[in-house]
């Protein structure tokens, strides 16, 4: 009876992981440098190198499909494939539809946007007094001096001659107090004497110090959001422009959820870069190592550069279908094995990347 239990157990192991051990594993991957990429006829990189790891200390074969990102997920999904070696954000819907192994690596969305010459930041700059605010505020302050230029002019001309000259000369006599008044700068050439050309001057000296400071501050102002309109800084700030990302990426997921209005889907990071620079996108947003790696390696985009904002913190793993529970524990063991030698730490850096 107990040779018989033995045997029966040993069966029912047998079947539950014949497929891993008898039939070679159907591995996709598509590129995503530094974790996966081709160079010449060998295929390298981090998920690379630690899948391989994994495959040799489990003893399982596999074969390597070449898949495009969102077909790859599909296949995981409905079990055309049984694992994906892609650096795969774990993510709440996806785990509803897939397994995850244990998280191998840590990191972050991040931004590209075209790098700004001097000269268009100059531009830009000169172009900020050109906008409507300005503008009306000017008008206003034109209307201003030469209002109260020929009211002291009209009080001033005949009991001060000799500031308010008659005639036109007169007239731009005023103008000159008047401007000089308002901006408080004070020569001192030109004084009202009489009373009706000193209540001008109050009113002038108080009405215009109030109304210089709301111009100033809504000079500054214009110049501060001309200024951040075309050199953001921030997450929030792209929200109405046209933005790129990976389709069905964890990224992807994160900008819809964040109510971004433009989101121009790619199925590959370069493609996305090479619009970018092309003036297409405003942006692109993905993987901080994916797109650093990107920029460094293709001299093309070297007007790209990355904000230093960081958001949608990320887990990568392996993924595997759901019918695949038992070989997600295996290679998961395996995966935590791993990371915590210092092997792993070499193998980071060889590929310029630093725990998050």
């Amino acid at each position: 009876m107990r040779t018989l239990l033995l045997i029966t157990l040993f069966l029912n192991s047998f079947s539950l992981s014949g497929q891993t051990e008898t039939e070679k594993l159907r591995v996709g991957y598509t590129a995503a440098a530094p974790f996966i990429f081709q160079s010449g006829e060998n295929l390298e990189g981090l998920n690379v190198w630690l899948w391989k790891r994994v495959a040799s200390d489990l003893n399982i074969e596999y074969e390597l499909i070449p898949m495009e990102f969102s077909p790859m997920l599909d296949s995981l999904r409905s079990g055309g494939i049984d694992l994906s070696i892609n650096p795969l954000t774990i993510t709440s819907q996806r785990s509803k539809e897939m397994e995850f192994t244990h998280s191998f690596y840590a990191s972050n969305a991040t931004i590209a946007i075209a790098e700004v010459s001097s000269f268009d930041k100059f531009k830009q700059f000169v172009g900020g007094f050109f906008n409507a605010g300005f503008l009306s505020g000017l008008l206003i302050l034109l209307i201003i001096i030469f209002l109260f230029g020929v009211l002291g002019w009209l009080f001033e001309r005949k009991m001060n001659p000799d500031a308010f000259r008659s005639g036109s000369r007169g007239l731009w006599d005023g103008m000159w107090w008047s401007a000089v008044t308002l901006t408080t700068v004070g020569y001192g050439d030109k004084a009202p004497v009489t009373k009706l050309g000193k209540l001008t001057a109050l009113l002038l000296m108080f009405g215009g110090l109030l109304f210089i400071s709301g111009l100033t501050a809504s000079i500054a102002s214009s110049l501060t959001v001309n200024l951040l309109t075309n050199n953001p800084d921030g997450f929030n700030e792209f929200k109405d422009r046209a933005v790129g990302t990976i389709a069905n990426s964890g990224t992807e997921n994160f900008l819809s959820e964040h109510f971004f209005r433009d989101i121009r889907k790619y199925t590959n990071v370069p493609t996305g870069l090479k619009d970018l620079d092309k003036g297409i996108l405003k942006a692109f947003m993905y993987d901080e190592p994916i797109l650093k790696y990107a920029i460094q390696r293709d001299s093309a985009l070297h007007k790209l550069e990355l904000l230093p904002v960081k958001f949608d913190i990320q887990f990568y793993a392996f993924g595997l279908p759901k019918t695949h529970i038992e070989l997600e524990q295996r290679i998961s063991q395996r995966i935590l094995e791993i990371v915590e030698t210092e092997e792993w730490d070499m193998v980071l850096n060889e590929y310029s990347l630093a725990e998050f």
